[in-house]
Parts: structure tokens; C-alpha cells; sequence
């Protein structure tokens, strides 16, 4: 049955191509009436047109090529089901530090998820939120703190099992990378902003640590961290993130507070991100993976990717069936908060 459907999505591959390109013509044609009150209709079919050939050249120029299989398999492994401990497994032990890299290896990790963030000082660091306060004894943003002052932090305060917990220090990306390696894990980056900035110290990383290009991925919501990555170092294998309405909703599905034309313009935005994430910016962006939230994750997704030369990877799974489910009849990665214990109602998402 698997194989059917990833037969039938091969096959459609270049019939979803051609919709999206249709799709591109139509909104063109469509506003360029809107804006352009031409007397002779012949000019906006003219003009969709064009919109479609530019767009078209400009993303065939610009893109970087997707790497071959042979670059990618040793990182993504096609023929097994990998198992990654987000944040380092944030319920078997305090998200993004060392504690958390050797508990997950502990508890049968085959790799890591990691969370890149910057200091005052730009000493890119493990963190997940954009201030401290939820994961450490501070309170601010991290971007206010110098790494003197983060070092001073406790990375495992206000976690279920602090009180059996020493202080645990927030690492560099340095001391992170390092005890993958040294553990045997792979890693996967992720990125959620200060493009330039990541893009830097990741390249940087990658050519300090050369066994990286065979072990870790670049992760990230925003294609513009993926694609200045690859501009700089194209021999990285790099992943988008996507999860549905994630503009118009938070991740427990409820409403964004949001301004009031903010709220009015995210449903569309959302829309016009589902699109681009699923027919261009993979292939723009020379994308070896995406990263989908478990929910919208099915067969039909899984062979719809994979026609595209692309691993699927999902994210959250938590319930101890869920995961069998992933193991045995998706076949597909998957992200988890946990490998000790069944976390299913984790605060964890």
C-alpha cells in the first residue's frame, strides 16, 4: 500500500507543478485587474503571464541545488526510523543542555534537536524561548544578558525533577556540539531568527567540525536562515519547519493576540506560507527534509515529500502509541520530548 502511494505521487509530481504555476497565473491575471484598469483584457493575460515567467526565472536562478542522496543519507539514514529528543528531551531532563544531550544518548536517542540563540555579547548559546524566564532563576531577554551573566543562570530551575538536580549551566553551542560528537548523536539545529547571525556561527561550526556534514542538520521556520545558510555553505544538509496556521493560531490551537489587522491579514498569510513551503521553497532553498507537525502527518504527506527527494520528520510525539504508530506503520522520523517515560500530556508540544 506504501508503495502505491509514493508510485502515485511520483507520477503527480509534475501535475502539482503545473497547478502551481496555474495558480500563479491566475492570481496574476486577477490582480493585475484589480490594479491595472487596462480597456483591452488581451493586456492582463499578457501581463499573468509575464508575473508567471519572472517569478519562474527568478527562482531558477537564484535557488541552490539540492544536495545528492549520497550527502544526505548519512545524516537522515532513509532505511531506518530516527528517533531525535527535542531540545534534548526537555521531560527526561532540562531543555538544551548537557544533561539533557546524555540523558537522551542514556535513553536511546539517535540524535538531538538543539535551539540556537545569541547573548548580548553574540556568543550563540543553547535556548528555546527569546527570554529566560521560563527554563532559568532570571527573568529578561537573552539578547539583554552578556554570556558572564548567563553563565551565572540556572538552566535547570523550574523543571520537574529540579529538586534531584544539580545547577545546570546553559552551554555554548561549542560545549553542545562537542558532546554530540563525542556521544555519537546527531543534531539538528534549530534556528528561530537572527538569520545572518546563525548563519555565521553555523557555517563557522560546520568547518571546525567537519564530521558535522555527515551528522547534523540545519533546521528552521524561516527560509531565509535556510537559504543564507546554504549561500554560505552550500554542503549543509538544511530543513524547513512548517506547521499549519501557525501565524492565526499558537501551538495549544488557540488564537494569536494579536492587533486588530494583524488578526485579519495572519488566515491569508498562513495561507500563502502553506503554498510556498509546499510547491517552491523546498526546491529554492535546496531542502533535504521538513519538519511537519505530527498531526499532518500521513502517508499520502510522507509520499508526497519523498517525490521530491525530501525526509519527512514530525514533531511532537509524545504518546507511547503514537510512537509505535510512527515506528511501525508511517515509518517515519519523528521528534520527541521524552524516551524515559510516556510524557503524552507533557507541557511539552
Amino acid at each position: 500500500m506504501a508503495h502505491d502511494v509514493v508510485q502515485s505521487s511520483v507520477c503527480s509530481t509534475h501535475s502539482w507543478m503545473l497547478f502551481d504555476l496555474f495558480t500563479l497565473f491566475l492570481v496574476s491575471y486577477i490582480t493585475s485587474q484589480l490594479f491595472m484598469p487596462w480597456s483591452h483584457s488581451l493586456r492582463y493575460f499578457f501581463t499573468a503571464v509575464a508575473a508567471v515567467v519572472l517569478v519562474v526565472v527568478v527562482v531558477v536562478s537564484l535557488r541552490i541545488p539540492q544536495l545528492p542522496r549520497s550527502a544526505t543519507d548519512p545524516v537522515l539514514e532513509p532505511n531506518r526510523v530516527l528517533v531525535i529528543a527535542h531540545r534534548g528531551g526537555g521531560h527526561d531532563a532540562p531543555e538544551n543542555t548537557i544533561a539533557a544531550i546524555r540523558e537522551a544518548k542514556k535513553n536511546g536517542a539517535d540524535g538531538v534537536e538543539l535551539d540556537l540563540e545569541f547573548t548580548k555579547d553574540g556568543v550563540p548559546i543553547l535556548l528555546h524561548d527569546s527570554t529566560v524566564d521560563r527554563t532559568t532563576n532570571g527573568s529578561g531577554n537573552i539578547n539583554s544578558f552578556t554570556f558572564e551573566e548567563v553563565r551565572k543562570l540556572d538552566a535547570s530551575y523550574g523543571h520537574r525533577l529540579s529538586a534531584t538536580l544539580g545547577n545546570e549551566q546553559i552551554p555554548t553551542l561549542e560545549e553542545a556540539t562537542v558532546e554530540c560528537l563525542k556521544l555519537g548523536l546527531k543534531i539538528f539545529f534549530d534556528v528561530k531568527g537572527n538569520a545572518k547571525q546563525a548563519a555565521e556561527a553555523l557555517t563557522k561550526l560546520y568547518k571546525k567540525h567537519e564530521e558535522l556534514y555527515k551528522t547534523a542538520a540545519v533546521c528552521s521556520f524561516y527560509p531565509t536562515v535556510i537559504y543564507r545558510t546554504r549561500l554560505i555553505d552550500p554542503n549543509i544538509v538544511t530543513a524547513l519547519t512548517h506547521r499549519t496556521g501557525d501565524l492565526t493560531y499558537d501551538i495549544t490551537g488557540q488564537p494569536r493576540d494579536l492587533p486588530l489587522w494583524q488578526s485579519m491579514v495572519a488566515p491569508f498569510a498562513d495561507v500563502i506560507t502553506y503554498w510556498a513551503h509546499h510547491s517552491w521553497l523546498w526546491y529554492f532553498c535546496g531542502n533535504s527534509a521538513f519538519l511537519l507537525m505530527r498531526a499532518e502527518v500521513s502517508l499520502q504527506v510522507k509520499a508526497y515529500w519523498e517525490a521530491r527527494n525530501i525526509a519527512l520528520i514530525a514533531w511532537t510525539v509524545n504518546d507511547e502509541i503514537e510512537k509505535q504508530y510512527y515506528e511501525n506503520h508511517l515509518r517515519t522520523d519523528y521528534i520527541t520530548d521524552c524516551l524515559a517515560t510516556d510524557c503524552g500530556t507533557s507541557k511539552y508540544k
